[in-house]
C-alpha cells in the first residue's frame, strides 16, 4: 500500500509547476514551505503570498488524491496504517497552519474560519483512530465561534460573576493547557532524536512510522492551541465589524464656514506695519478686536443686564443729589408745611379723625 501512494504522479496545472510530481513529493514540497515560512523572519511582501499559495495548492491537490484513494477509515485502528501513509494524515492540520500564514486583512475572518475547519478535520481523524487522548472542541455556531467559547466570554450587557462554578472551570482550563504545554515540549524533543536518524538514511521502518506518529501527535496538540485562539480572534474580528458599521448610522455634523485669518496688533501703527509686510491678511488693532466681539456678545451673556443695571445706580444717584439740592435750598412753602404737621401731631395721638368702622 505505501509503494502504491508514494508513486502516484500527479500534473500540476500551474504554469511554475509543470513538471510531474508524485503524491507523497506533493505532501514533502508542501510541508517543506510552511516549514521554512514559519522559521523565516523576512517580512511578509510578495514572495511570501506566492509561497503561501503555492503550498496550499500542493496540498490541496494532495488531500484529493488522498480522498479518491479512500486511505483512511472510521473503522480502522492506527495500527493498521501502512507506516508511508500515515505521513498523509497531516495534510488538514498543514493546510490549516498555512492559510494561517495568510496575512490579507479584508478576508481575514473567512481566513481563519476555514483554517479553523482544516484542524477539526485533523483532529476528528485523530481520535476516530485514538492516536492521543484529547478532547475535541466544540463545533462552531452560526456566528463562527465555538459554543464554549461564547459561554465562556463576555457579552454585550452581562458582567462576569466571580461563581465557584466558574473559577472551577477556569482551573481546570489553565490545567489543561500546562500539560499541553509539557506534552508539546516533550514531543519536540523526542522528534529532534528522531529527526536525526531520519536525516541520517539509516531509518528503519519502525523509526519512520514512530517519526510520523509523533509529528502526528505534536500537530494534535498546535491545533487545539490553534482553534482556541481561532475563536478568541473570530469575536474580535465581528466586534470589529460591528464598530465599522456604527458610524455609519449616526447624525452628520454640521460644516463650519473656515475662520478668515487676520493678525492681531498692540496699536494702529503696528497694523500699520505689518499691514504693509502682509497685504493679504485682514489687520486690526486690539481695541478694534475687543470692540468687535462686544458687538457680538448675546445678551444671555451678561453684558447688557450689567449696562442696565449701571443706568439705574446713575438714576439714583441723579434722584439723591436733586433731593440734596432742594434741601439746601430751603423751600419756604415746604419747610412752612413741615413744621404744621409738626404741630399737628404735637397735639394730636396717632389714629385721630378716623372714624371708620367704630360701629
Amino acid at each position: 500500500m505505501a509503494e502504491s501512494t508514494d508513486n502516484i504522479i500527479v500534473g500540476q496545472s500551474s504554469a511554475s509547476d509543470t513538471e510531474q510530481l508524485k503524491l507523497s513529493d506533493l505532501l514533502e514540497r508542501g510541508w517543506k514551505i510552511f516549514e521554512d515560512l514559519d522559521n523565516s523572519n523576512e517580512p511578509f511582501g510578495p514572495n511570501t503570498v506566492h509561497r503561501v499559495k503555492r503550498g496550499v495548492n500542493m496540498l490541496e491537490e494532495a488531500s484529493s488524491m488522498v480522498a479518491q484513494l479512500d486511505l483512511f477509515s472510521g473503522n480502522e485502528e492506527v495500527e493498521e496504517i501502512a507506516t508511508a501513509d500515515l505521513k498523509y494524515l497531516l495534510l488538514p492540520a498543514l493546510l490549516g497552519a498555512l492559510h494561517m500564514k495568510q496575512s490579507s486583512q479584508h478576508k481575514r475572518l473567512e481566513t481563519v474560519q476555514t483554517a479553523r475547519l482544516y484542524f477539526m478535520n485533523f483532529l476528528k481523524t485523530c481520535h476516530d483512530y485514538n492516536i492521543s487522548q484529547f478532547e475535541l472542541p466544540k463545533s462552531s455556531n452560526k456566528n463562527g465561534v465555538s459554543e464554549e467559547a461564547a459561554e465562556g466570554g463576555f457579552s454585550k450587557g452581562k458582567s462576569f460573576s466571580p461563581d465557584p462554578s466558574n473559577l472551577v472551570t477556569m482551573a481546570a482550563k489553565r490545567q489543561t493547557k500546562i500539560e499541553r504545554y509539557r506534552q508539546r515540549k516533550e514531543l519536540e524533543d523526542r522528534l529532534l532524536d528522531v529527526r536525526r536518524v531520519m536525516e541520517g538514511g539509516q531509518a528503519d521502518d519502525e523509526v519512520s512510522r514512530d517519526f510520523y506518529l509523533l509529528n502526528v501527535q505534536r500537530w494534535i496538540t498546535v491545533c487545539l492551541e490553534e482553534i482556541e485562539a481561532i475563536d478568541q480572534e473570530v469575536k474580535i474580528l465581528k466586534n470589529m465589524d460591528v464598530l465599522k458599521q456604527g458610524p455609519a448610522h449616526q447624525p452628520a455634523k454640521p460644516s463650519r464656514h473656515p475662520m478668515k485669518p487676520f493678525i492681531l496688533t498692540r496699536d494702529a501703527l503696528q497694523a500699520r506695519v505689518l499691514g504693509a509686510g502682509y497685504p493679504s491678511l485682514p489687520t486690526m488693532t486690539v481695541d478694534d478686536w475687543y470692540e468687535q466681539q462686544k458687538k457680538r456678545v448675546l445678551p444671555d451673556q451678561g453684558i447688557t443686564r450689567k449696562v442696565v443695571v449701571e443706568d439705574n445706580s446713575d438714576a439714583k444717584e441723579r434722584d439723591e443729589e436733586e433731593k440734596e439740592k432742594r434741601d439746601e435750598n430751603d423751600d419756604e412753602v415746604s419747610l412752612l408745611k413741615a413744621r404744621n404737621w409738626d404741630d399737628w401731631k404735637d397735639g394730636h395721638r396717632r389714629g385721630y379723625g378716623n372714624r371708620q368702622n367704630m360701629g
